[in-house]
């Protein structure tokens, strides 16, 4: 069994970012990320300042903009406004969840598309949804993470039978067209579809983003098989998978550890993008 871990990319990563940090520096534009948090939640508190470290790591600037969580609509509005017309920012995040008073909000159409560095904006998935090579576009940090991370590590999806377990706006849909765009067969499954440890098994690689921990058993598997495990989850005061990772792990081909794996890719796939956003402007 080969882990298929973060580590050694992240290290290599931040190196290669850091350079191109100042090369842009060199040409007087400053990589800045604002990052939009409403509220107390405590996992967004620990994200958010994650993702500040990490840039602040490749020498770019990340300010979080905390606001208070009985904020009027129409102020949230003018503060996100307030950044999309700044031509000092770059990128641009709204921590999830809002408030229930702003979850109405179609979230991913208030920040202008090329400061959309996260990849939900209207316009970003359509043309990840077009495959339109030739227009720059932004694509959701989580599924461009996992391909980079299978590539890093010389697996090709191009080819491959891929279970996708889990059709999220954030990770599910988007990786499917990602993984379709790459050549992949993609079969795009949740927590309602019959025989699902069948379909699981026919795959040559199993991607599992359901959000339930260790809900994938040695019956979702086969001995040649890539696992990549996306779930996050607190179980029984630790964290874990969707994989139950002691169960698995034995008898799969590959497979991503958490934490370890997909977690630090996303960071990853956000610090590239924010400074993709900033090699845009300077070729303009």
């Amino acid at each position: 069994m080969h882990l298929i871990k973060a580590a050694h990319l992240k290290r290599q990563k931040i190196s290669e970012f850091s350079k191109r940090t100042l090369v842009l520096k060199e040409q007087n534009i400053h990589p800045c990320l604002k990052v939009i948090l409403v509220g107390n939640n405590p996992a967004s508190l620990i994200y958010t300042e994650n993702k500040k470290k990490f840039c602040l790591k490749i020498g770019a600037d990340c300010e979080i903009i905390h606001l208070e969580e009985n904020l009027s609509e129409e102020n949230f509005l003018s503060t996100v406004q307030k950044f999309n017309h700044d031509q000092n920012v770059h990128g641009i995040i709204i921590q999830l969840p809002l408030p229930k008073s702003l979850q109405h909000l179609e979230v991913g159409s208030l920040i202008s598309p090329e400061k959309d560095v996260d990849g939900f904006h209207p316009i970003n998935l359509y043309h990840l949804l077009s495959n339109q090579k030739n227009i720059p576009f932004f694509t959701s940090c989580t599924p461009k993470g996992i391909l980079t991370l299978l590539t890093e590590h010389g697996i090709s999806v191009a080819g491959k039978k891929v279970c996708l377990i889990g059709r999220s706006m954030i990770v599910g849909k988007p990786l499917a067209m990602l993984l379709t765009n790459h050549n992949a067969t993609v079969t795009l499954c949740h927590s309602q579809t019959p025989n699902l440890e069948n379909i699981s098994k026919e795959a040559d690689i199993l991607i599992s983003a359901i959000g339930k921990a260790r809900f994938i058993t040695k019956e979702f598997v086969h001995a040649k098989q890539i696992v990549v495990d996306v779930g996050i989850n607190n179980h029984q005061g630790t964290i874990c998978g969707d994989v139950c990772f002691d169960e698995v792990s034995p008898i799969v081909q590959s497979i991503t550890p958490v934490p370890g794996g997909v977690g630090p890719m996303t960071i990853l796939s956000l610090a590239e993008n924010l400074l993709e956003s900033c090699e845009r402007l300077l070729k303009k």
